[in-house]
């Protein structure tokens, strides 16, 4: 079993050598207590779901993008080869140490999901659960993704968005300007944002009055 920890150029990088920005550095410093949350706030339907959209994907070679503390390193399936990134040394710190335990082979690597350090057409499928809430720029972000994958290659995504009720969606659309301010966005439509940036959609589920969504799609091609 092998774990490793990369920068955006590949090599291991040492503590002095990783940026910071609010992002990182707020879910550094939440790392410590972030799987006990979760696991409060999550519920036993979207565990389920994240074990069920992992046994959608496709090798060879996958890309998790957002793999935090490594929630999702159990459902890692064996005989392929994973890459799993997050902007957190801290979050990162945590999955290394999951993936010990668990005794996984993981490719942990330091990257912003908007600059991906990756070659084009290089993934099978590039997985997410509940990541594009958070980034900033989520087109971007999946405008990369788009890069990265192979013709023809799978996009899975578990994400949330506004709500399908008008009396939800109205309450998360006040809320988003006070969420919004900590980097967390209550109000999006992940499934625009996949087409916009250049995938089919294949299949949209949608859960818990529209709130939750499970996104599949693909990159054009052969």
């Amino acid at each position: 079993m092998t774990t490793t920890v990369r920068g955006r150029d590949g090599r291991t990088k040492g503590k002095e050598e990783v940026a910071t920005t609010p992002y990182s550095t707020a879910y550094d410093r939440i790392a410590p207590i972030y799987d006990l949350v979760e696991g409060i706030v999550e519920g036993p339907q979207l565990r389920a779901l994240r074990a069920y959209l992992w046994q959608r994907v496709q090798g060879p070679r996958i890309l998790e993008l957002g793999v935090g503390t490594g929630r999702n390193l159990r459902f890692h399936p064996t005989g392929t080869d994973v890459t799993a990134i997050d902007l957190s040394t801290g979050m990162l710190r945590h999955a290394k140490t999951k993936a010990s335990r668990l005794r996984i082979n993981a490719d942990l690597r330091h990257m912003d999901i908007q600059r991906l350090d990756f070659p084009d057409a290089t993934f099978d499928t590039v997985i997410a659960t509940l990541v594009f809430c958070s980034v900033a720029d989520p087109v971007l972000g999946l405008s990369e993704s788009f890069r990265v994958c192979k013709p023809a290659g799978k996009l899975l995504l578990l994400e949330h968005g506004i709500s399908s009720s008008h009396t939800l969606a109205k309450l998360m659309n006040a809320l988003e300007w006070l969420v919004g301010r900590i980097g967390e966005h209550v109000n999006r439509r992940p499934e625009n944002s996949t087409q916009i940036a250049g995938f089919k959609l294949d299949a949209v589920r949608t859960m818990a009055l529209g709130v939750i969504r499970l996104i599949e799609a693909h990159k054009p091609g052969q």
